[in-house]
């Protein structure tokens, strides 16, 4: 393909819209374009790329026995009422209504959907099991779209879902599906890790995420120093304190704390460390009011809270609802005399004694409070957020953090579904049995975008050689008919030998095309100019490193088949 036949829009400045570094690569590099919030139009290098991660996934899914289907992206409501996900998956559903008034969504997943199709088309075990895919647009209203294809509304999905006559056959699908995607992103050219992760909205028992680890990532990844557990950290799991607090209960004492509402403010002001202070946290669960008390160190972990309050989510309250049930504003709230509300509490709150706590007074805090003796707490349960260097869970060792991006979940659904919209068949006995169901979604533009966040440099995008839009770009650094004659020549020769090119025949200064090729990031460059050739030479850089070879034109077919072997693993 010829650059002047192609639209490959590149820009030198950063766009100010963009946070993240593959958010601005890909509008520098002409891959997309922002239609609205979220919402992008993919172009001609960046629609080669997903084309690509496509084809991995296809090549995979289809070696793991899965069968390619296409869903409807539109579903109407008496599917997703059936599983009473029509209220409880709540604003991120885009719902309508079409000219007859009849109500409908665009699918942002496709559970009631494919297990609509089961228990239409499937009766028998012996045609067990069954797992069918996608590759599909979605579409899910986020509050706040952001980090480009990241975080979108509208995006590109492989989803698919698994379903097998009992648990035994369940774990042996999921179990091939998380291989297939180890599969799927080791051939993607990335460094990534699975965790152990919150079912969500989604659902079910078990689940594991495949995180591409950078620095750039908005997800933590929690792993321990030995062993092999990983978790994210909405999942990763506090080990309660180990240690019993011997000190002696001392009198409950009213301290007056002006104007000092933060964990840092109070415990400077009242000389203590922050472990003796137990925030009361004020959260709002649809129509009920919760305070979580939490030691003041720790941060609640919020998903934790909402899966315990069997609630899709969970929010602080406002400072009026801190009012009206505490009496005091934020700040100064505490768990002694609060009546209005249920009182739960981390683990690590169970153990400690003589603490600080808000007195539910304006600028007053209590110290020395005790639970059972000063106050009463309804559950203590596992509240927080893991720290680096806490105690693993499972086994020794302690936890790391680092950042990491999701680009594919695995869920093990059990009979979620399958009972809310008695999708049975029949077993040996010819007894009704409910299918037990797995899900498993990638996120193709999310991949395409972490591969970005995990390889570029200061000049642009490192492509890894899989899913690059071109294997080789050719540059023509002058316009001579030599030059010309020998890319002329070269072209079709790489193209035979099976290597995808990008041809910049532009009429541009040498500078700007070698921005561009830097930016764009293709594997190999191949460059042509009258000083070279009138050595007998062109030169190769590979754009990984860039490390540059000089090589006569004859040669260089082989050469690039050499380098191929060093940077495709699926020609090893």
């Amino acid at each position: 393909m010829k650059m002047s036949q192609l639209l490959i829009p590149t820009l030198r400045d950063d766009p100010g819209e963009a946070e993240t570094v593959s958010h601005r690569l890909m509008l520098r590099a002409g891959l997309i374009r922002k239609v609205a919030a979220g919402i992008y139009t993919y172009l001609p290098l960046g629609l080669r790329v997903i084309r690509k991660i496509e084809q991995i996934i296809r090549e995979e899914m289809n070696r793991a026995g899965a069968q390619e289907l296409l869903m409807p992206i539109a579903s109407p409501a008496e599917l997703w009422k059936e599983t009473a996900r029509w209220d409880y998956y709540g604003k991120e559903l885009l719902r309508f209504k079409d000219r007859h008034e009849r109500d409908f969504c665009l699918g942002p997943t496709h559970e009631e959907v494919i297990t609509d199709l089961f228990r239409r088309e499937v009766r028998s075990y012996r045609q067990l099991p069954l797992n069918f895919y996608q590759i599909q647009t979605k579409f899910r209203d986020e509050i706040r779209p952001r980090f480009g294809l990241m975080r979108g509304r509208e995006f590109i999905m492989k989803d698919a879902y698994s379903f097998d006559l009992d648990e035994a056959g369940a774990k042996v699908s999921y179990q091939n599906m998380y291989d297939a995607y180890t599969r799927i992103f080791t051939r993607c050219g990335l460094t990534f890790r699975p965790v152990e992760a919150d079912t969500g909205l989604i659902g079910g028992d078990v689940s594991h995420e495949f995180m591409v680890l950078a620095e750039t990532g908005e997800a933590t990844v929690v792993y321990s120093t030995e062993g092999s557990y990983a978790a994210n950290l909405e999942r990763a799991e506090a080990c309660p304190p180990t240690e019993a607090d011997t000190s002696a209960l001392l009198p409950l004492t009213a301290v007056e704390t002006p104007q000092r509402r933060t964990v840092e403010e109070v415990t400077a002001f009242l000389r203590v460390s922050s472990r003796q202070l137990v925030k009361t946290l004020l959260y709002r669960s649809g129509t009920e009011s919760v305070a979580v008390l939490i030691r003041g160190d720790h941060e609640v972990n919020e998903v934790k809270l909402a899966r315990l309050l069997q609630v899709t989510d969970v929010t602080l309250a406002d400072p009026d609802t801190v009012q009206r049930l505490t009496g005091c504003p934020p700040g100064f709230a505490g768990p002694i005399g609060l009546q209005q509300v249920r009182i739960l509490a981390d683990r690590a709150v169970e153990g400690i004694k003589n603490v600080v706590v808000g007195a539910n007074k304006a600028d007053t805090h209590y110290q020395n409070a005790n639970v059972g003796r000063d106050f009463s707490v309804e559950q203590f349960a596992d509240l927080r957020n893991v720290q680096a260097g806490d105690p693993s869970s499972r086994g020794p060792g302690v936890l790391t953090l680092a950042k990491g991006i999701e680009v594919g979940q695995v869920f093990l659904l059990g009979t979620k579904y399958s009972q809310k919209m008695n999708a049975t068949i029949l077993d040996e006995q010819g007894k009704e049995r409910l299918a037990i169901m797995g899900c498993y979604g990638i996120g193709v533009g999310r991949t395409a975008a972490a591969a970005i966040e995990q390889h570029h440099d200061d000049k642009g995008i490192i492509w890894p050689f899989p899913i690059a839009p071109f294997h080789v770009h050719l540059l023509t650094v002058s316009q001579s008919e030599k030059t010309t004659e020998t890319a002329a020549r070269l072209y079709p020769e790489l193209e035979n030998a099976g290597f995808e090119v990008l041809w910049d025949d532009r009429p541009d200064r040498a500078g700007v095309k070698f921005n561009d090729a830097d930016l764009i990031g293709i594997p190999f460059q191949v460059v042509i100019g009258d000083k070279g050739l009138a050595d007998g030479i062109v030169e190769i850089k590979i754009r990984k490193g860039g490390l540059k070879s000089r090589i006569a034109p004859h040669d260089l077919v082989d050469h690039l088949k050499t380098l191929r072997l060093e940077h495709d693993p699926s020609v090893r």
